[in-house]
């Protein structure tokens, strides 16, 4: 096997390799030698099956394992015999005019991650800015709470839905005066004014009274999941089994016993405890923002390209999903084009940043244990079909790249950890307001020149009488993630993970599988006991 180096530019390097014919026909007649004797053919006894018919029935197959088998090793060779640390998976190929016979010449391709000096972690200074939770903010988030536990009563037989009422309903919708698939739901309640179902459906039901019977028109959203309904003028016909009015939640210690506490004390305590939690995310925001814009302005060495192109269009495909859901999408897609070299300085800066925080993480013993990385192991499999868990969690086990992509948001974390132990730390009280006023204000350094935020996200599209789905809540604002140091790679191509599980899948399969009528929502949960969360 002959190595030769074609490429040694900055962090691009290159390598021809080599490999004699007779070191693979070697390799494939040893082959044919170990399988021989478990080979069956008629006419012959178990084991007697002559090589040049094995070689004959198997050889192509064997060729191949073998050759794949000789360049997997040659790029191990390279790799070691170099003492190279790939960014990223290195590109390998076979020449093109290669036959069984000839030598193979095997092309390697990569970018090695750059040489970093120990950055040094002395000197840090951070100001850490705290929210004291108030009496007034529990009490406020207690009003909060209660009146999400809305409970409705039935109403006088004249009284007439107002916004804020609850309908009970059964209604059969139609397109062209025929029932469509999932149209038609019996005791279907609806609160007006919640939008939760397309517009102009509960508008049209104002002022109705028990025992009406209505015919309401409306017309279904353009972007309507459901393909043969999107668009389209529907009619909705609507018996009112019964008109609720909200009953009054009265806040006391019945209150919270009907959630399963122990009294009014207690779920403050809880919401309280909420409320921390909140405001010390925020702060852990703004104190590391504070620690990435002291590291990136006190570094700055070339970064391998694959990696910011690999962060960037992470970036890219995020802000054009949320571009096409504004509304007016070739506006937010010219503004975004229009900043599209900032956006792709943050790239280089988080993979910049990502380098910096592995290489002290290194030079300091910071280490995710074998446990950690076995529990996001688990939780990651959670994401993918029952079936496919286990090949999912092989498939880390045998990709180094797999796994350390994995491993990398909770590595990031606990070198921040160490970062804000080892840092001289001043406390000052601020409001919330001034809190997220500061995290703001500092976004604007995240690169040079400022970083643009994404544009901001239109509401999801109300779903015919569908119950609208749940706001998943906000990651905090300004969160980075610099990309991680990737692991060598062992095979000239990574296997594919299986697939995940399409979210919302049903949506992606004809109308007929996708159903209008609404779920009753489920009742919002009591907080969280801290015993739970310890």
């Amino acid at each position: 096997m002959q190595i030769s180096e074609t490429k040694n530019d900055g962090l691009a390097r290159a390598y021809t390799v080599t490999i004699p014919a007779a070191e693979i026909s070697g390799a494939v007649d040893a082959e044919i030698k170990k399988i021989a004797p478990q080979v069956r053919m008629p006419g012959f006894r178990p084991g007697k099956v002559p090589a040049n018919l094995v070689k004959k029935m198997h050889g192509e197959a064997i060729h191949a394992d073998v050759l794949n088998k000789t360049v997997r090793e040659s790029v191990d060779k390279v790799m070691a015999e170099n003492k190279l640390r790939p960014a990223m998976q290195p590109a390998v190929s076979l020449g093109e005019d290669y036959e069984e016979g000839k030598d193979a010449e095997v092309s390697i391709e990569l970018e090695i991650l750059p040489e970093i000096e120990t950055p040094s972690i002395d000197g840090l200074k951070l100001e850490k800015l705290v929210v004291p939770v108030e009496d007034s903010a529990v009490d406020e988030a207690v009003e909060n709470f209660a009146s999400q536990q809305k409970s409705f009563e039935d109403a006088k037989k004249t009284h007439k839905a107002a916004e804020g009422d609850q309908l009970i309903i059964d209604f059969v919708g139609k397109l062209d005066g025929e029932e469509f698939e999932g149209g038609k739901a019996e005791d279907a309640p609806l609160e007006i004014g919640s939008g939760r179902f397309i517009p102009g459906f509960e508008e049209q039901l104002t002022g109705v009274k028990t025992g009406d019977e209505k015919t309401i028109t409306v017309t279904f959203p353009e972007d309507y999941p459901a393909e043969h309904l999107a668009g389209k003028e529907a009619t909705f016909d609507v018996t009112v089994k019964a008109v609720k009015v909200a009953a009054e939640t009265k806040i006391d210690d019945e209150f919270a016993k009907s959630l399963g506490l122990e009294g009014l004390d207690k779920l403050k305590e809880l919401l309280k405890g909420q409320l921390q939690q909140e405001t010390e995310g925020l702060t852990r925001t703004q104190m590391k923002r504070q620690l990435l814009d002291q590291l990136a302005a006190g570094h700055d060495f070339a970064v391998p390209g694959q990696m910011v192109e690999a962060e960037f269009g992470q970036i890219w495909q995020q802000l054009q999903q949320e571009a096409v859901r504004e509304e007016d999408p070739e506006a937010a897609l010219k503004e975004i084009e229009d900043e599209k070299d900032d956006y792709r300085k943050i790239a280089e800066r988080r993979v910049r940043l990502g380098l910096l925080l592995s290489e002290i993480g290194q030079a300091n013993g910071v280490e995710v244990s074998s446990q950690e990385m076995n529990m996001l192991l688990q939780q990651a499999a959670q994401q993918y079909r029952p079936e496919d868990r286990q090949r999912f969690v092989e498939y880390v086990q045998s990709e180094p790249m797999a796994a350390a992509q994995l491993r990398a948001p909770l590595y990031e974390d606990k070198v921040v950890d160490f970062l804000f132990d080892k840092a001289e730390v001043t406390e000052r009280e601020v409001t919330k307001e001034e809190l997220q006023a500061a995290i703001e204000a500092e976004e604007g350094e995240e690169a040079k020149p400022a970083a643009k935020k994404a544009p901001a996200k239109k509401p999801a599209a109300k779903k015919a009488p569908a119950k609208k789905a749940a706001d998943k809540a906000d990651e905090a604002e300004g969160e980075e993630k610099p990309a991680a140091k990737k692991a060598p790679a062992k095979k000239p191509a990574a296997k594919k993970a299986p697939a995940k599980k399409a979210e919302g899948e049903t949506a992606e399969k004809k109308p007929a599988a996708k159903k209008a009528p609404a779920k009753k929502p489920a009742a919002k949960k009591a907080p969280a006991k801290k015993a739970d969360a310890e």
